[in-house]
């Protein structure tokens, strides 16, 4: 018996997933070698990481809920309720949930009616009577591209974005936390501009008495927070002066991932788009985790069409996904050719119910509107279990640090006085 493994095999072996292996590695649990330009692991090592505590946890899915707390919070541009679900999970109480799209607004309504949704445009609002009377505010701003630079106007030089709405509910209410979500494409979005003008903005803010907040971000991968899919946010905290205690928290990665067979291996029912008998034809061609270059040349050259002989940015064509790894980022529809998201073993694409548990909504959170508008309502969402350890982590730092050994903690970024 070979010592040496490589990750299928080890998988194979002793059912650890190959997430689990690279987090490992990251930790220096293993330390595995590369022959031949495969990546190798010893069965001893293998053995002796399954008997670390901690080291290896089996997962199972759920959707996180804990008790109420007294930490209150407003939420802007709430969409489906994903952020604020996971936040409510997590223990907030929602003051006021801002939503312009109806559709989405009669979700969050049906759902939970003791929410105060208001429909209709942030810039409309006034949060003024919430000064000093509010923990959390949080917003998954839209990016728009927008630079100070040679202006200097400061907080002006956000005006006319969704941004500007976010950083003056912040500057209207001043809570003790803002947290912002995003794409990672922020992070280099106009070459970084916009990104850092949000932060200055952000660090500009201050209170009568010259409180201010000091401001860290990351990009968070869903899938190691208990959410079957591979989807990156951008997360901007900015922590008040007289609440900061040290640095500023961020969840931890959780040392396994979840995956599609755990969300919807008993196949729920719910309605969903169907595909034509022609494309149906060319599904039924893929195999679980394949895309288009599993079909026959000459079927690639014909439902490619033009794409076949260009570049990149075909890999979410024809796509099916595979049962035992995170599903591959949802978007608004699942059935478009650049973004398929076939069903594993059915030629279908995924249902709203199975769309709505990879994005970990629990089974009876229903959308409201046109079977396009809850696709859109899902696919737009934040995870709600990684909005859960959001929250987490924002409750930690309101509680006074005193549990932040699940958390990983940032240095605020420089203060930058350019305005």
């Amino acid at each position: 018996m070979s010592d040496l493994l490589t990750a299928k095999q080890v998988h194979e072996s002793f059912d650890i997933q190959a997430a689990q292996l690279r987090l490992a590695l990251k930790k220096g649990l293993i330390r595995g070698e590369t022959l031949a330009g495969i990546r190798m692991f010893k069965r001893t090592e293998i053995e002796h990481l399954l008997q670390t505590p901690g080291a290896v946890k089996k997962p199972t899915h759920r959707v996180h809920e804990d008790a109420l707390t007294s930490l209150t919070c407003i939420d802007l541009f709430a969409g489906a309720g994903g952020t604020a679900l996971g936040l409510s999970n997590a223990g907030f109480r929602h003051l006021l949930l801002s939503e312009m799209e109806p559709s989405a607004c009669s979700t969050m309504r049906q759902n939970a009616p003791d929410w105060n949704v208001v429909e209709g445009d942030v810039a409309k609002l006034d949060f003024t009577a919430f000064h000093n009377q509010v923990d959390l505010v949080e917003g998954g701003f839209p990016c728009q591209a927008f630079s100070f630079a040679g202006k200097k106007r400061g907080f002006d030089d956000a005006r006319g974005t969704l941004f500007y709405e976010f950083a003056r509910c912040v500057r209207e209410v001043m809570p003790k936390i803002a947290i912002g979500e995003n794409v990672r494409g922020l992070l280099t979005h106009d070459g970084g501009r916009t990104l850092k003008s949000m932060v200055q903005i952000l660090q500009s803010i201050k209170s009568e008495d010259g409180i201010g907040y000091k401001v860290a971000y990351k990009v968070l991968s869903s899938q190691f927070f208990d959410v079957p899919q591979k989807r990156e946010r951008l997360i901007i905290v900015a922590v008040r002066d007289d609440v900061l205690s040290g640095g500023i928290l961020f969840p931890k990665e959780l040392p396994y991932v979840r995956t599609v067979r755990e969300a919807i291996g008993d196949r729920p029912h719910g309605e969903g788009q169907k595909y034509p008998a022609k494309k149906a034809e060319v599904m039924n061609q893929v195999p679980p985790g394949g895309d288009w270059r599993n079909l026959p040349i000459e079927l690639q050259k014909l439902y490619l069409g033009g794409s076949f002989h260009l570049g990149g940015g075909k890999t979410g064509m024809a796509r099916r996904l595979a049962w035992d790894e995170p599903s591959l980022t949802l978007t608004c529809s699942p059935a478009q050719k650049q973004t398929e998201r076939c069903h594993p073993d059915e030629t279908r694409p995924l249902n709203i119910r199975e769309y709505a548990r990879i994005q970990t909504f629990p089974d009876n959170w229903n959308f409201a509107g046109s079977l396009t508008q809850q696709y859109k309502q899902i696919g737009n969402a934040v995870p709600v279990n990684l909005a859960y350890y959001i929250g987490k982590a924002a409750k930690a730092m309101l509680g006074g640090y005193d549990d932040i050994e699940d958390f990983d903690c940032l240095e605020p970024l420089d203060t930058i006085d350019e305005f």
